[in-house]
């Protein structure tokens, strides 16, 4: 497949303005009394120099982002409030001009990034289509040819001849989308307009961005908060955050770096992924957490876990003496302090060991992960292994299990649903 988008280096940068030497708000009286004192400073001879100074901040949307699309990819743009997704789009529909970097596009391209876009508000649905059309480069004869399907497709039929001012949001996008869809563009460009609509409609855009791609051959570039309707149409995902490009890879991965970057409040899906706590000998000379991370079957740290993984805990921690009657615990609870899982030494499990003094580094590890997808909090204790005293408890962090379709059924269990899960099979008895 040729390539249809080339982005190099793009980079966005706004000037933001400050007002410094004044107040947000500035009360009527104020102005007359400092327009009377400013008088008063002239008359006298005594006026002063200093006035409010306007303070310009730079801000970079986007910063040194690069990518190529293919023809007939459907890529999905993800990342936060503000992370630079729509200004890149806006970069791509030739909206704004970039501040530094190139963009090379072949084709013709679509774009629906605003509810309303290349609408006129006093035209009617019917005379817009003809509008948006010529707009994107069609010419009569090619969008009388469409007409039909477009007004099927958005279900308007009875509101054509109304002016689009009357329309509510969501009959506006019905209408942009069919428009954008229809009129053969190389390239269709999607924001998170799509969220106006209702469920079914929304529905009825993914299968139709799915057909564009996948039998007309074009591309796709969708923006949307709704992961599992990206996971559904693209098969490639981009992921912004401040500006710059983290994760370029399969959709399913970038979601789940995304969801990862929300989480941790980083970004956290490269390995050695981990939770530091001190380093050295602590001051009191007790017992103490130093490290926690996770890390997988073949022994390499991992950013994040799903339901059913098999995995490890890595901790490192602190002992101020040998023993051997000590044992540690790790606690997966609720945010209520319910415990739903303890991984404990002796006499919890076999597993003993003498503790030396300094630092001792153990691995526990996790058959098939029994949460669902949900929040948990994870807690790290030693006590005394006959008689259960603690002689030291930490919380450590949130511990997050990220959604798995274990049962292949389209629906991946939740905590919502269930505090655990299992392994299970049904089946019909013969009589």
């Amino acid at each position: 497949m040729s390539i249809v988008i080339s982005v190099e280096n793009l980079g966005k940068k706004y000037l933001l303005h400050h007002q410094s030497g004044r107040q947000p708000y500035v009360a009527l009286r104020d102005v007359l009394s400092d327009g009377i004192k400013k008088l008063g400073r002239k008359l006298t001879g005594h006026g002063s120099k200093r006035t409010a100074v306007a303070e310009k901040e730079e801000f970079w949307a986007l910063r040194d982002v690069s990518f190529e699309v293919r023809q007939g990819e459907r890529i999905g743009i993800i990342g936060r409030n503000g992370a630079g997704k729509s200004t890149l789009l806006k970069i791509l529909s030739r909206i704004t001009e970039p501040t530094t970097g190139r963009v090379r596009i072949k084709g013709r391209i679509a774009s629906l990034l605003e509810v309303g876009t290349g609408f006129h508000p006093e035209l009617t649905g019917r005379e817009n289509i003809f509008l948006n059309g010529a707009i994107q480069g069609m010419n009569r004869a090619e969008i009388k040819k469409k007409f039909d399907e477009i007004v099927d497709f958005a279900e308007i039929e009875k509101f054509l001849d109304t002016p689009v001012k009357r329309y509510s949001s969501g009959m506006y996008v019905r209408l942009a989308f069919a428009v954008a869809a229809h009129l053969e563009p190389e390239i269709l460009v999607v924001d998170e307009v799509l969220a106006v609509g209702d469920a079914q409609f929304q529905k009825k855009c993914l299968g139709k961005m799915e057909d564009v791609s996948a039998k007309e051959g074009r591309t796709v570039l969708f923006v949307s908060h709704n992961l599992e309707a990206m996971k559904l149409l693209c098969l490639r995902g981009i992921l912004l955050d401040k500006g710059q490009r983290l994760v370029d890879k399969g959709i399913e991965e970038t979601a789940d770096c995304f969801e990862a970057l929300i989480q941790h409040g980083v970004f956290s899906c490269n390995p050695s992924s981990h939770v530091i706590f001190s380093k050295g000998q602590p001051p009191d000379g007790g017992f103490d957490l130093l490290e926690v991370s996770l890390v997988g079957p073949a022994g390499s740290p991992i950013a994040f876990v799903r339901t059913f993984d098999t995995f490890m805990f890595k901790v490192t921690f602190y002992s101020p003496d040998v023993y051997e009657s000590k044992s540690a615990s790790i606690f997966i609870t609720t945010f209520n302090g319910r415990v739903l899982l303890r991984l404990g030494m002796y006499p919890f499990s076999s597993f003993k060991m003498t503790w030396k003094k300094g630092i001792n580094e153990v691995l526990c590890q996790i058959v098939k992960l029994p949460l669902p997808a949900g929040s948990y909090l994870l807690r790290f204790g030693i006590c005394e292994s006959q008689t259960g005293e603690w002689l030291f408890e930490r919380d450590v962090c949130h511990f997050e299990v990220l959604s798995n379709d274990v049962y292949n059924c389209g629906n991946p269990p939740t905590e919502r649903l269930a505090a655990v899960v299992s392994d299970y099979a049904w089946q019909l008895v013969d009589d």
